[in-house]
Formats: structure tokens, C-alpha cells, sequence
């Protein structure tokens, strides 16, 4: 287990989740600690966002504890994707989905205030939508704009920074460089570095492990629906991965 002596924000054991008869993750354990940035790595359909979503409550079924600050949020569920996701991220969580995961309609103010989910977030709103304005400074000047005319990678922007307007314990983010060009995909992991995490801690899934690389604390590969651990590495160092 990661961090001795230390209650993990994230505590996972026994996680196996999947949709309809399918089982896409198979008995995973892994903790995350405050101050982490956890890259979990691996191609496409390996089970990198179904670990995102088994946490946030979004699974058809799945079984397994997880903990978020010592409260458990998993447990056995067979059915309700879904159901118990407003209290999960009432205790601290944010999902950022993989994709834009926009509303076409509403302007970019109105996204990101749409992020202010809790009484607290939408009561400070304005100071949160400042606090994503000074990592994506491009959004200041579109705030009146619809998001569906925004580029690829402006609503991209807008889909990280309405998770940014709720003050979370756990950020997690899924494939950031999706659909993205290179330069791009930098910038974005770039700002997810840029983000105080307090005494909070993210995890990001990610295809392109060399954007992740030399960034996070540690890197996890998910392979076939199962975790394979990275070396643990200090801050701003490069990662061992056996995949």
C-alpha cells in the first residue's frame, strides 16, 4: 500500500466491475495518497475509464470497497449506474469524462457554473470560475460564446474547467489528449500540472504515456481489465513501467 501511517484519499481493494454480463476490471487494488498525480496508462479498451467511472458509481454492476477520506462509496451494486454518484461527489470527487462532455446550447460561463455542483461551489462560483481563468487564460474572452463553436481543444478546456468549479478531494481525469493534435495534448497536461492540489490528489488516464512521463508522482498500466504498478518515483522524475 502507498503512503504508511497515512490514510490514503483513495483506497481501493477488490475492485471488479463491468456493464450488462461483461467483467472489464478484475479484482484491483491500489491507494492514492494526498499530493498524488497518478497516471494510469494502457490502450484503448483495457479498462482505464471503467476504473474512472466503478469509482464515481457509474458501472452497471461492480463489487470491491473503495474508500474516498475513509468513507466507503463502492460495495456490491447490481444495478442503477448512476445512482449514488451526487453524494460521491458531495464527499469530494470530481469526474472529468473523457470526449468533450459538453452542452452544446449553453455558453462557456454557463458550463463551467454548471461544475459548481455543491451549495459551497455554487455560493463561491465566481471566485472558482476566476481560479479556471488563470489556467486557461484563452476562455476569458469566450466566456459569451456558445461552447459548440468553441475548437477541439476550447471545449476540451471547458470540460476540465467545469469539473474545476467544485472543490474536490479526488480529480479524476479521463484521456485529456483525446482527439487533441500534439501541441495541444502538451499544453493540456500542462495545465493539469499547473492545478493546486492542496491536500487534495488526481488521477489521469491516459493513452500516450510519454505525455505522463517525468510529470506524475506514478504511473499504474492497466492491461486487460488488471493493474500492472510503475516504479514510485519522486516528483519530477522519470518512470519504470512494466506493462
Amino acid at each position: 500500500m502507498i503512503g504508511a501511517g497515512t490514510r490514503p484519499i483513495l483506497a481501493v481493494q477488490g475492485l471488479s466491475a463491468g456493464y450488462g454480463p461483461l467483467r472489464v476490471l478484475h479484482d484491483l487494488d491500489f491507494d492514492v495518497v494526498a499530493g498524488e498525480r497518478v497516471g494510469v496508462v494502457g490502450l484503448n479498451g483495457h479498462g482505464k475509464s471503467t476504473l474512472l467511472r466503478a469509482i464515481a458509481g457509474l458501472t452497471d454492476w461492480q463489487s470491491g470497497s473503495i474508500l474516498l477520506d475513509g468513507h466507503e462509496i463502492g460495495g456490491k451494486r447490481s444495478q442503477g449506474p448512476g445512482r449514488n454518484t451526487h453524494r460521491i461527489v458531495r464527499r469530494g470527487l470530481t469526474l472529468m469524462p473523457q470526449g468533450d462532455a459538453i452542452f452544446h446550447g449553453l455558453t462557456v460561463a454557463e458550463h463551467l457554473d454548471s461544475g459548481a455542483y455543491t451549495r459551497e461551489a455554487w455560493r463561491h462560483r465566481r471566485d472558482r470560475r476566476t481560479r479556471v481563468l488563470e489556467i486557461f487564460p484563452p476562455l476569458e474572452k469566450l466566456l459569451d460564446t456558445p461552447v459548440g463553436r468553441l475548437s477541439g481543444g476550447e471545449r476540451r478546456m471547458v470540460s476540465i474547467g467545469r469539473g474545476l468549479m467544485n472543490e474536490a478531494r479526488l480529480y479524476l481525469v479521463d484521456e485529456p489528449s483525446l482527439g487533441l493534435a500534439p501541441k495541444i495534448s502538451k499544453a493540456m497536461i500542462d495545465a493539469l500540472m499547473r492545478i493546486d492540489l492542496a491536500d487534495g490528489a488526481m488521477v489521469i488516464a491516459e493513452q500516450n504515456i510519454s505525455l505522463l512521463e517525468g510529470r506524475v508522482t506514478r504511473l499504474l498500466g492497466m492491461h486487460a481489465g488488471k493493474l500492472k504498478r510503475g516504479t514510485d518515483l519522486p516528483l519530477g522524475h522519470g518512470s519504470a513501467l512494466d506493462l
